[in-house]
């Protein structure tokens, strides 16, 4: 086996460089910080206002808010005596850890090559922000159309429930209040059952 020889001191340098960036990034996730990410449920379709609003306080609580879209977004032009391009660096390296590896991986491809967290960012927003709205009309058509039907009574009150709560997910400024979501179920009762509706 042949071993390449590294110039004496250029590629020790270099070696140590890589190695304190690549400990930087990788030395915040401890096992205990990996459990926290894993609790967060995989950026898919459907989710993204709950993953969102989870993702910005694990981000503010690692004190990584700022690079993805705060007052850092931007990486510094060069490295100065406090070596601010480098805590930036490993900083948007831990940033860029935590959304790929919170996102499903179809979703994933979408920001493959983002360059920096705030694109990453950004680009999750502007994808879910145009799929939401169609989202959001089939769901309300849905539930507009909704009756029990051939459905249980649990299996019809689950079913409201769930669109309702996906619903308020998509459209957080106006989510469905308990009171409207008592008319739909009620609404959609078949006949025998209106006797329980005081007890909805």
């Amino acid at each position: 086996m042949t071993i390449a020889l590294l110039p004496r001191h250029s590629g020790i340098r270099a070696i140590q460089s890589w190695a304190l960036y690549f400990l930087g990034i990788f030395s915040v996730y401890k096992m205990s910080d990996l459990q926290v990410i894993g609790g967060i449920k995989k950026l898919n379709h459907h989710n993204y206002n709950t993953w969102s609003t989870c993702m910005m306080s694990y981000m503010q609580g690692q004190d990584l808010w700022e690079v993805v879209n705060g007052s850092e977004t931007t990486q510094p032009e060069a490295e100065d005596t406090n070596g601010t391009l480098r805590k930036w660096k490993i900083k948007a390296g831990k940033a860029m850890f935590a959304l790929k590896t919170t996102v499903e991986d179809d979703v994933l491809a979408h920001i493959r090559d983002a360059k920096t967290p705030e694109e990453a960012w950004d680009t999750f927003a502007k994808l879910f922000s145009k799929k939401n709205d169609t989202r959001l009309q089939l769901l309300e058509s849905e539930l507009l159309l909704l009756a029990q039907c051939d459905m249980t009574i649990a299996q019809y009150f689950h079913k409201v429930k769930s669109l309702c709560r996906e619903i308020s997910e998509l459209d957080p400024q106006a989510p469905i209040q308990e009171t409207r979501m008592k008319r739909i179920i009620i609404h959609g009762l078949r006949s025998e059952y209106r006797g329980f509706v005081a007890t909805v």
